[in-house]
């Protein structure tokens, strides 16, 4: 067996490519039973395996040690436990074409897909979606080559040699033989997904008509606390989005769970350091202003990220509220957020901590999956955590924003552009010479259809064309991280945020080093950037 081929996938994650589906389900299963020191996720694809680790140095002795790793792939794949029951009614918009392209008629299909057992490989794409595979290769069909804007969930689907049940409504491109009324994800049962690696599953045919019902985003209560609450912090306007942010919910990824949280994590951080909570509490993000808040018992508060103008009135009195230092906001009193100076996300901690119920283990919202508590909206309240008399409010500190983004905000003339540092992207050959050197030589613009799933960047000058592939095959889905530029058809990159997809189908030619990333998250609409190659095992400038 070849040793299998590592690729950077950013100075603290591993791209391991592998020559078989089996020999991906020996490593990711030798990565999970035996991880290396830092490991914080492990991720299977069809035909990679992605390693993600807390520190450049950790990924580093990985990296060295997954190349004399000599994991010996299974003969086939193998089912554990006895097999997950799916009734499925066969109508799916696509059978007839399925059994055109298999050469079945529509009920040599229904047999085929009822008539071997399928095995979880792999998930990704949205919490709970599961790649199956079966024990033959009869039902192999290509994607539609044009995806639906919306799949209704429940829908099951055929793609290449690979089955699966689309666990909530969304876009895709697999094709369509049926549905179900089982319920993929649940955050009401102790493991959410229905199906994990290694699941077997049996699909049954039935006559009955199912509805599946969308219940859209996964939440817990965010108006609420199990204990009494003795202060709360109530909305009074939102803004055009305010979320609750946490670090997120790291190593989900193989059930299609990205790690959410903060998307400035310094900025958040920071928050949390001056009002003396620990790093991890909740906070509110909120972008361009517009939030108003009412304290209710006597609360000391924080803001940092995007420099931000604020106001604190409480009855015939009004002040100013200072950015990177902690100031008290007493019981009725009320903080108003204008439009940022510079920026585009401003964090609010409160000494305590939201307290909001964790799901899964945080209590970010993740607007990419819908888990989470909701965005919040105008009469919501909040309750504060406990404090913790250990930790002691902090003192004035500068911003945590770089010079050159502090000279930027929405409506802001042309400044000089913010540099990013990148290391080569896993998959940067399958761009041509000119596109990798364009890709730093350029300057790129930040549009407004940029969210917390990833920053879309056009070209800055009409004369810079967009990337362009030397390959033009279809990449399997694979892991990706934080930070990634993927490049779409278009050849306009997206740099992925928090709230990026665990997996995606297109080349990654380049990804942001992880400190640079809170940077990045604080780009408004306009900001011009350009991107500085480094070194992915040393960060150091490359020629």
């Amino acid at each position: 067996m070849r040793p299998p081929e590592i690729r950077w996938a950013g100075p603290r994650a591993l791209l391991i490519q592998l020559e078989s589906l089996d020999s991906v389900l020996a490593m990711h299963a030798h990565l999970q039973q035996h991880p290396f020191r830092g490991q914080v996720d492990v991720l299977a694809a069809a035909q990679t395996v992605l390693a993600i680790f807390d520190s450049g140095a950790a990924a580093r002795a990985a990296r060295t040690a997954v190349a004399h790793l000599n994991t010996s792939p299974a003969t086939e794949t193998a089912a554990t436990g006895d097999p997950v029951r799916i009734e499925v009614v066969y109508d799916g918009d696509d059978l007839a074409e399925v059994g055109r392209l298999t050469g079945l008629d529509t009920d040599g299909v229904i047999a085929a897909h009822t008539g071997q057992l399928w095995t979880a490989a792999f998930g990704g794409f949205a919490p709970g979606f599961a790649y199956l595979v079966g024990e033959n290769e009869s039902l192999a069909v290509p994607r539609r080559t044009s995806p639906r804007t919306a799949v209704p969930a429940g829908a099951v689907a055929l793609a290449g040699n690979f089955s699966a049940v689309y666990p909530r409504r969304s876009p895709g491109g697999w094709q369509l033989i049926g549905r179900t009324a089982s319920r993929l994800w649940d955050l009401g049962r102790d493991q959410p997904a229905l199906l994990r690696p290694g699941t077997a599953v049996q699909y049954v045919a039935v006559r009955e008509s199912v509805t599946v019902t969308d219940h859209g985003s996964d939440v817990g209560p965010s108006t609420a606390a199990p204990h009494e609450v003795l202060a709360s912090l109530e909305i009074l306007a939102p803004g055009p989005q305010s979320l609750i942010q946490d670090l997120g919910r790291p190593g989900l990824g193989d059930v299609g769970v990205s790690k959410a949280g903060a998307a400035d994590t310094a900025s958040a951080r920071q928050a949390n350091r001056l009002v003396g909570n620990a790093p991890g509490d909740a906070v509110i993000e909120t972008i361009l202003g517009g939030l108003t808040v009412k304290a209710n018992g006597e609360l000391t508060l924080a803001l940092a990220g995007a420099i931000t103008p604020a106001e604190i009135t409480g009855g015939d009195n009004t002040r100013t509220a200072p950015m990177c230092s902690p100031f008290a906001l007493h019981d009725c009193e009320t903080l108003h957020l204008d439009l940022p100076d510079a920026g585009l996300r401003t964090y609010l901690a409160v000494r305590g901590g939201i307290d909001v119920p964790q799901v899964l283990g945080s209590r970010s919202t993740d607007v990419m999956s819908g888990i989470g508590p909701d965005p919040l909206a105008a009469g919501t309240v909040l309750p504060i955590g406990a404090i913790d008399q250990g930790r002691t409010v902090g003192a004035p500190e500068p911003s945590t924003l770089p010079d050159d983004v502090r000279l930027g905000g929405i409506g802001s003339g042309p400044s000089e552009p913010v540099v990013l540092r990148i290391t080569g992207g896993p998959r940067h050959d399958w761009f041509t010479a000119e596109s990798q050197e364009a890709l730093t030589r350029q300057t790129w613009t930040v549009t407004a259809e940029s969210n917390r799933i990833g920053v879309r960047l056009t070209t800055s000058e009409e004369a810079d064309p967009p990337l362009e592939r030397v390959s033009t095959d279809e990449l399997p889905s694979e892991g990706v991280v934080a930070g990634s530029l993927q490049v779409p058809p278009s050849g306009l990159p997206v740099l992925f945020l928090a709230d990026h997809p665990v997996t995606g189908g297109y080349p990654v030619i380049g990804v942001v080093v992880p400190d640079d990333l809170p940077i990045a998250a604080q780009l408004v609409p306009g900001a011009v950037l350009r991107f500085e190659a480094v070194d992915p095992e040393t960060l150091e400038l490359l020629n």
